[in-house]
């Protein structure tokens, strides 16, 4: 981002998380408090990154798996007679996505759990930081009816 940016900026999606990356905007004067709510949002994005891109690479793989043993059941190649990919019904993808989900169901809560704390800890730094801001806000302003 530009030196005169003042937020954060977002990119584009991921190739391999699909997620959009944040780069965080940094106060010259950040404050401590400050520091740890973006470091919060700094782990929490990383973490997500981390999770699907994981998640996404195991997805492919294993799809592509399914597909190729299904094919090879069937007598099929990967690709058809005119080179096109060969595909799969909806119903037979459909038991692959429900296998899948099946299969990878404890690693899908373990990061609701570890999704829902990273967002509870960053609301929770969020208020504190508007706390602070407010209380300085009432206090200069305080101080400018007194003079």
């Amino acid at each position: 981002p530009p030196a005169h940016s003042h937020r954060d900026w977002i990119g584009p999606p991921d190739k391999h998380s699909n997620l959009r990356p944040v780069i965080f905007y940094v106060p010259p004067e950040e404050s401590a408090l400050e520091r740890r709510l973006r470091e919060a949002r700094q782990e929490a994005q990383a973490s997500n990154q981390r999770f699907w891109a994981r998640h996404n690479r195991a997805f492919r793989q294993e799809k592509e798996e399914f597909i190729y043993s299904r094919l090879k059941a069937k007598g099929l190649e990967m690709r058809d007679e005119s080179g096109q990919k060969a595909t799969l019904n909806a119903e037979e993808m459909a038991d692959f996505y429900k296998d899948f989900l099946s299969k990878n169901l404890k690693k899908h809560l373990q990061y609701n759990r570890d999704w829902y704390k990273h967002n509870f800890k960053i609301t929770f730094l969020m208020g504190q930081v508007a706390l602070v801001r407010a209380l300085r806000w009432l206090r200069r302003r305080k101080k400018n009816v007194e003079q």
